[in-house]
């Protein structure tokens, strides 16, 4: 039998070891939540992390087999990566094989000038816009701008099922709301662009698991803001999931389904379309 090369052993590995936590929970969330239409032209936007390079694999596997004539851009943004950073990124789309676009941007530049201690700290301090919150505005911005030049109507992102988790639980231990990061998003500042999120029903879990069987290394975040401010509200959150999770496995679970089964007759007051709606309204 003739021995597979390293690409096609890592391409199989979706499909056969991984296929149940990885290959049909992505097909399924494309389904479910209906993300994908005839004709899309869609900029996978990869970061150099786990989940978005993995996210590329399973949208050039999808391409292959679908029904449903759509196209693929691969974008990478280079905000100001160390020449290591992106040594490691372009090595990793090679042996992939993902044909990756590359562009500028000056983000990091623009995250240097907040390198006073004081305003680092202030920054630090606020929960409700942290400097990761900021970088990622500022990262789809120029992730719009630059996929509505190559004519496509959709990004997709690397967010999976345990982001989804922890951003219901983040809303309402730090931000006082429930609310939830959405399978997909209208560009309110980019019309007719649409936001993506295939890895929606894949769990962080697996996405290691499937990095460490194929001996696959991917870069953190390199934000140096970020790093300097230390511990995370995610990862804080995370900790707290996997501390819940020794007791009870299935808690994940019933998170993630209860923001689909949303009771409204139970809820004391929400907003809808920016206004704000109390329970009083219809008492």
């Amino acid at each position: 039998m003739r021995e597979l090369t390293r690409l096609q052993t890592i391409e199989r590995s979706i499909h056969r070891k991984y296929r149940k936590t990885l290959w049909n929970p992505f097909v399924a969330g494309v389904k479910r939540y209906e993300l994908i239409q005839k004709n899309d032209k869609i900029a996978v936007c990869l970061s150099g992390g786990k989940d978005s390079m993995l996210l590329a694999k399973l949208m050039q596997a999808l391409l292959k087999i679908t029904d449903i004539p759509f196209e693929l851009k691969y974008l990478v943004m280079d905000p100001g990566y160390s020449g290591d950073v992106r040594r490691e990124i372009e090595s990793n789309t090679e042996l992939l094989e993902i044909p990756a676009t590359w562009f500028s941007s000056d983000i990091f530049s623009v995250v240097e000038k907040l390198q006073d201690e004081q305003a680092r700290s202030a920054m630090c301090r606020r929960s409700d816009r942290p400097p990761c919150y900021i970088c990622a505005r500022m990262r789809r911005g120029y992730l719009y701008s630059f996929a509505k030049e190559l004519g496509c109507n959709k990004i997709a992102l690397g967010h999976h099922f345990s982001d989804v988790i922890e951003t219901v639980l983040m809303g309402m231990l730090y931000g006082a709301q429930v609310q939830t990061m959405m399978p997909k998003l209208k560009s309110k500042n980019f019309p007719g662009m649409e936001l993506i999120r295939p890895l929606y029903c894949v769990r962080e879990d697996d996405i290691i698991a499937w990095t460490r069987y194929n001996e696959l290394t991917f870069i953190p975040c390199s934000c140096p803001l970020s790093q300097s401010c230390g511990g995370s509200k995610r990862q804080e959150v995370k900790e707290l999931i996997k501390r819940l999770k020794q007791d009870d496995r299935d808690v994940e679970d019933r998170i993630f389904q209860s923001v689909h089964m949303v009771n409204l007759d139970t809820v004391i007051g929400y907003k809808q379309g920016g206004v704000e709606h109390s329970f009083l309204e219809g008492y």
